[in-house]
């Protein structure tokens, strides 16, 4: 309904009293609503002015716009000041310290099979090897034919590996490094010292297997090499890597590309030889196979077994990680974890 002047007057004098009393812009948006928004008095006014006699028509149509006018200024007026007393206690808030210490990032370190990794190469450098590496996924040829697996042999059971797909079905992940002895014989003649680390696939998991783990293969051949240096050389990288009074033992087995064939164990440094479910009860952890290289698989190579022999060796590096921290468990090592990857 259309009012008079002195309603207009009252509005807009309340309207100014709740837009200054306004504390926040939700206290402002109300009074905006109650008074000059579209269904506020002041626009009520407004709207009825056209039902007004001609004479009053203008005078009130004018003094309701000055209202609304006035209001909306202040109303603007206010919602700077509100918003900038806000960005002023934000910024108090915010506010940096530069006499507080940084916050330093959490330092990162090598994870304990690359360490480990690391630390054997190191050693059989030291002892004069040389490192090299060859692919992961390679033919059957090398993975086993050259070194003495014949096709359909039981042996090739001792390894169950993974296929790769492709058209002559002959291509597999390598279940050890020891096709990188055979790619290196191939090009070098006598005497040859090498260690082949890397990455190596089977289907195997339990406490102590992961079906991809890490190894390191060695190889030495020569004139006059016997199975003594291969038992002096792995008794003295025992000694450099788990302590001078670590104890070791070998044991005969049977490898086919080695013959004779042994496996080294050191005593069990989780339970000190007394006996655990990770050394089966026994107080022994196997740590290696080795043996002085199969005749056989020098013809593979164009080696004269006559003139030459030698000797090969391959360990786990997970297997050694986990001797050297007392770690029970293989899958610990590949959970990424970082409670437990931060203790080393």
């Amino acid at each position: 309904m259309p009012g008079t002047s002195e309603q207009i007057t009252r509005l807009r004098e309340e309207g100014m009293a709740a837009i200054a009393a306004a504390r926040s812009e939700s206290d402002l948006l109300d009074a905006k609503g109650r008074f000059f928004g579209k269904k506020g008095a002041v626009s009520g006014i407004l709207k009825g002015v056209a039902g007004l006699p001609v004479e009053e028509r203008k005078a009130i149509g004018d003094l309701a716009n000055r209202a609304r006018a006035e209001l909306e200024s202040a109303f603007d007026a206010r919602l700077a000041g509100i918003r900038e007393q806000e960005r002023g206690r934000s910024e108090g808030r915010e506010r940096i310290d530069v006499t507080l210490p940084g916050r330093a990032p959490m330092p990162g370190h090598r994870h304990p099979v690359s360490q480990t990794m690391s630390d054997i190469l190191s050693a059989f450098r030291r002892l004069g090897f040389s490192v090299q590496c060859g692919p992961d996924v390679e033919t059957d040829y090398y993975n086993f034919e050259a070194l003495n697996f014949p096709p359909e042999h039981p042996a090739r059971d001792m390894q169950d590996t993974f296929y790769v797909e492709s058209g002559t079905g002959d291509l597999v992940l390598r279940t050890h490094t020891s096709p990188v002895q055979i790619r290196t014989m191939e090009r070098r003649k006598p005497p040859v010292r090498i260690i082949a680390p890397g990455t190596v696939y089977r289907s195997d998991s339990d406490i102590t297997h992961s079906p991809m783990f890490h190894q390191v293969e060695g190889l030495a051949v020569d004139r006059d090499i016997t199975m003594a240096d291969l038992k002096g050389l792995l008794t003295e990288f025992c000694r450099m890597t788990f302590g001078p009074t670590t104890p070791v033992r070998f044991r005969p087995s049977y490898f086919p590309f080695t013959e004779p064939s042994a496996e080294m164990d050191i005593r069990c440094v989780l339970c000190g030889g007394s006996g655990c479910r990770v050394c089966k009860e026994s107080g022994w952890l196997e740590i290696l196979g080795a043996g002085m290289v199969d005749p056989m698989v020098f013809g593979f190579v164009g080696y004269d077994p006559e003139e030459y022999a030698g000797f090969a060796f391959g360990m786990g590096i997970e297997r050694i990680a986990m001797l050297r921290h007392g770690i029970s468990d293989i899958r610990l090592l590949f959970e990424n974890d970082i409670r437990f990857l931060s203790q080393f």
